[in-house]
């Protein structure tokens, strides 16, 4: 599932505030990597909860013969606070269920759907061992439940609907088969898991365990079967209805001619988590792709609405490139007959992998130059990729328990990264997907949440579709693939895949099928990075011995700590380095060992401390540590790096990623320097502008990289470069660092703005025309900053005729930010213009709640009871009351703005408590901040904590979070 997507729209925004940057692939079920949609990839990807209101225990229901029907039930007494579950505790499950045959009768409004069920189940425990299965919110009809055809009777087995078990004392101890009636309210499901309704269609959304919500299981993912699904429905209504697998069969209900059926089967076993059926009035673009072993697929792209199928075309090209991608990087063919995507407005996550059929949030589908950005489009390529490896990394080998989630999640991360650094900018994607680990990941391995990328236990398996599960993931499986070089990566996964196709595995499995590919290199102390949480610091202390030309590099490594794991082991870390020469040129890497001198050599650290010795190092030699971030960790120079010498690496070192890393370095340190120093700031250094405008003028650099350089680092990441942190000073700072570069770049900018401005032919999505746009966009940001007439009446004209959104959204957020008459009339012009399609109308809440003005607080409050603003939509809430969140929290400094946020967890904790959760997730750095902040914010997270009905999801956050008060 992608996640994570996860919050990397708020981390692009926030780089080059004021110019909004909306949609980057981070966290997936977020890709990630990650707005606040979880793109399950960051993004991300990161959700699912498991708490609805629950109506129907005990409640009479009218059967289809229109009598009442009662469930027998037996609920226990609530505990005051959810218990956590721990990896420890895991067994292999005592039932199987080899086949799973599910009959919806989907009704017109939603209100009584019916769902019969019938599971083939295989004993693998002792005789007396009682059968449960899971079932939440389900309204048990009389009579329905059955083992081997007969009818239990109720003194036989045991509803629970505060535990969620239904539980029979006795089955047969071979294989049996259990039936089950229920009926449920997909309408009234504003969770949006289970089955639930967006915009009048029936959907499903049944990671991680929301399969209990539709019909009673053994709802877990190593229980795998083979599905069998009719549905059934009003011909008018719900004129398409879709579930995983083949078509098989298909017709008029007898004796109803309003009604329609249709019945699939999906030939390959499957966990229930990956089940999907998808009913309404939809339509569709279609194509096909040929594999490489000769089959033609059908390749289908669902929407609501036919003048939305237009928006589908770059959605069905980059699952075509994605297919052939896998089979001619992994040889991975796909297996299926078919291939859906449904796109879907109300969606928590950014996508779903269900096997053949895919489900969306039309975020990640819908795009057109008009409507959509540069990011926006790359975003969709990358979810569609991220969905669609997981048929492999996933689906056809899935994971044990939710404990190992990292297994699918981090693997297909790392797999949809690499797609998208081959179909565009490697180095800017590299950038981007760091940055995003930088901001997202690494603030959570220093905060409440912190958890190893295998979590050793949770309350709700929702919390850990996280950055760390996602991103922290993906680069621990490119640790691995530079250890083992490329052909022992893919040794290693033919493997993985082949020796665990249909099974259900751990993360130990994965690392075992790399080790046993490559038996030369020992993978005993990698397998750390499963079970430790914490981001590596590694201190280097680089010494020069003029005598014998020798620079010797002095490496300690320690992890920090958690409340969870006060101790920790060294890691294996792979550190990637090269040498810079005074006069600016490479300097061959030459270990002394008599191999050939490398241009970039890996160091391989997995001690606390050790030493490498560098031969034939000139003197004034500079080192480039961590290129291509080589590892998650932190780097560290003891006594610190100069200005000069990081201006030095920016515009010298043959690593791009490096170049960038130093310009992201100096620009920190010296807001860190202003942020820290007593009255007004000082100027920024010459030193630091020549740099700026060295690298801003190469046009021997890629435009993209160039924009790149100009994203300083966002407050967010700031903050957590400090103790405490003044998030008022760090805003200023950083604003006055973005106005001082502006003036004295001012006439560089006018030219770059110039020149992009003539470019005037017909929108191109190819990386160089990207990078134009990009690099002509921040200099229009950074122009913006100086507040001048020409530049805010520049952006009214193009959000008025601009004719991309990407150029037409970098103006409007210039002007959000302003102090001018143009900001207003473009604010309204934009909705007038934008008002009924709600994707674009999204971009216009976030611009808005992410804004730097001191009165944004007020704005965003008056945008919640706004006609366009929904709290039943997640992309609506991630828009408004994310962006805020996650940008404009402390704003204003009096506390009124952590009391809004905490309002709206809690009002939204009773409607979708997934979508809550993630809210709260904006206080987990609470402890960061001065005392009255702290105070403030800490009885705001006990007023959330002491709720009502508060759901698991969000008390878990919030739980996690006052574990830190003192």
């Amino acid at each position: 599932m992608n996640t994570v997507v996860r919050n990397a729209a708020f981390v692009a925004a926030s780089l080059t505030r004021p110019l909004p940057i909306r949609s980057t692939h981070v966290l997936r079920r977020w890709r990630p990597a990650s707005s606040f949609v979880p793109t399950r990839s960051f993004a991300s990807r990161s959700i699912r909860s498991r708490i609805m209101p629950f109506e129907q225990a005990a409640a009479p229901v009218a059967s289809a013969a229109g009598g009442a029907n009662t469930a027998t039930t037996a609920i226990a007494p609530p505990s005051n606070e959810p218990k956590e579950k721990f990896l420890k505790d895991y067994t292999p499950p005592k039932f199987l269920v080899s086949d799973t045959h599910l009959n919806f009768e989907l009704d017109d409004d939603g209100l009584n759907t019916i769902i019969k069920g019938k599971l083939s189940v295989v004993p693998k425990c002792d005789v007396g061992t009682p059968f449960i299965l899971d079932g939440s919110g389900l309204q048990l009809l009389d009579g329905s439940v059955k083992v081997d055809g007969r009818v239990l009777d109720p003194s036989e087995y045991v509803y629970n609907t505060a535990a969620k078990t239904l539980t029979i004392a006795s089955v047969p101890s071979g294989p049996f088969t259990f039936e089950s009636e229920v009926s449920v309210k997909p309408a009234k499901n504003t969770a949006l898991d289970g089955l639930y309704m967006s915009t009048g269609d029936y959907c499903t959304q049944c990671e991680a365990e929301a399969f209990r919500k539709i019909t009673f299981f053994p709802d877990r993912p190593d229980v795998m079967s083979k599905f069998t699904v009719r549905i059934s429905a009003d011909k008018v209504k719900y004129p398409v209805l879709l579930s995983n697998g083949n078509c098989i069969s298909s017709g008029t209900e007898t004796g109803d001619p309003s009604r329609h059926w249709v019945e699939y089967v999906d030939p390959f076993s499957k966990p229930c988590y990956l089940f999907a059926l998808v009913a309404g009035d939809l339509s569709h673009l279609e194509d096909e792709f040929t594999t490489m072993g000769g089959r033609k697929v059908t390749l289908r792209v669902y929407v609501k609405g036919a003048g939305e199928v237009a928006k589908c075309h770059h959605a069905m090209r980059s699952l075509q490139k994605a297919m052939k991608w896998d089979e001619d990087t992994y040889g991975l063919e796909y297996n299926y007959d078919i291939f859906n995507i449904v796109a879907v407005p109300t969606f928590v996550f950014g996508a779903m992998e269900n096997t053949s059929l895919n489900i969306f949030n039309s975020k990640y589908v819908l795009v057109s130059p008009e409507t959509a950005t540069d990011s926006d489009f790359n975003g969709v390529e990358g979810v569609v990729a991220h969905e669609y490896f997981h048929n492999y990394s996933g689906n056809r080998v899935t994971v044990s328990s939710w404990f190992q989630l990292s297994l699918k999640e981090g693997l297909t991360v790392f797999r949809d990264q690499s797609f998208s650094a081959d179909m565009n900018s490697a180095t800017v994607k590299r950038i981007q997907d760091v940055t995003s680990l930088r901001i997202a990941q690494f603030a959570e391995d220093a905060g409440p949440m912190a958890h190893p990328i295998r979590p050793e236990s949770y309350i709700t398996c929702n919390s850990f579709y996280t950055a760390t599960v996602y991103n922290k993931g993906a680069e621990v499986i490119r640790m691995l693939k530079t250890l083992v070089g490329p052909e022992g990566f893919r040794k290693g996964t033919d493997i993985y895949f082949s020796r665990n196709d249909g099974k259900a595995v751990t993360c130990e499995d994965w690392v075992q099928a790399i080790q046993d590919a490559n038996p030369e290199i020992d993978l005993g102390v990698f397998r750390r990075w499963y079970s430790q949480a914490g981001t590596p610091i590694i201190t280097v202390d680089a010494k020069y011995d003029e005598t014998t030309s020798r620079m010797t590099l002095s490496c300690d490594q320690a992890i920090p700590p958690t409340k969870k794991q006060p101790t920790t082991q060294a890691a294996l870390i792979p550190m990637k380095m090269g040498l810079i020469g005074p006069d600016g040129n490479a300097v061959p890497v030459d270990m002394g060992d008599g191999k050939a001198p490398e241009e970039s050599k890996v160091l391989i650290l997995q001690e606390a401390h050790t030493d490498f010795v560098l031969h034939n190092v000139p003197k004034g030699t500079v080192p480039s540590l961590l290129r291509e971030f080589s590892a998650p960790v932190k780097i560290e120079r003891k006594g610190g790096v100069s200005a000069d010498e990081l201006a030095f690496i920016m515009g010298n070192d043959t690593d791009e990623f490096s170049r960038w890393d130093a310009g992201q370095t100096l620009s920190l340190k010296f807001i860190l320097d202003c942020v820290k120093s007593e009255g007004d700031f000082s100027d920024v250094p010459q030193t630091m502008i020549d740099a700026f405008r060295k690298t801003l003028l190469n046009k021997n650099i890629d435009a993209a990289l160039r924009a790149q350089v100009f994203r300083i680092p966002p407050e967010s990441y700031i903050t957590e470069q400090m103790e405490l942190a003044d998030p008022v000073r760090i805003r200023a700072a950083r604003e006055h660092v973005i106005n001082q570069v502006a003036s004295g770049l001012e006439l560089d900018f006018r030219k770059i703005l110039d020149e992009g401005l003539a470019e005037t032919g017909e929108y191109k999505l190819d990386p160089a025309s990207q990078g134009t746009r990009a690099l002509k966009n921040i200099a229009l940001m950074y122009l913006g900053a100086l507040e001048k007439k020409d530049i805010h009446e520049l952006c009214l004209k193009i959000v008025r005729d601009g004719s991309n959104m990407t150029d037409v959204l970098a103006a409007l957020g210039v002007l959000s930010n302003a102090k001018c008459e143009e900001r207003t009339v473009a604010l309204s012009e934009f909705y007038e213009k934008w008002q009924s399609y709600g994707l674009v109308v999204d971009k216009w809440l976030s611009i808005q709640a992410t804004s730097t003005r001191e009165d944004v607080l007020g704005i965003v409050k008056g945008l919640t009871a706004h006609k366009c603003y929904s709290e039943t939509v997640p992309n609506s809430v991630y828009a408004l009351i994310g962006g805020y969140g996650r940008m404009n929290l402390h704003i204003p400094s009096d506390g009124s703005g952590y009391k809004f946020l905490t309002d709206q967890v809690i009002h939204l904790n009773s409607i979708n408590p997934q979508v809550a959760a993630r809210m709260a997730r904006c206080f987990t750095r609470w402890r960061k901040y001065d005392k009255t902040r702290q105070n403030q914010m800490e009885a705001e997270l006990r007023r959330v904590k002491a709720t009502e009905g508060l759901s698991e999801d969000v008390f878990e956050v919030v739980n996690n979070c006052l574990d830190q008060a003192e």
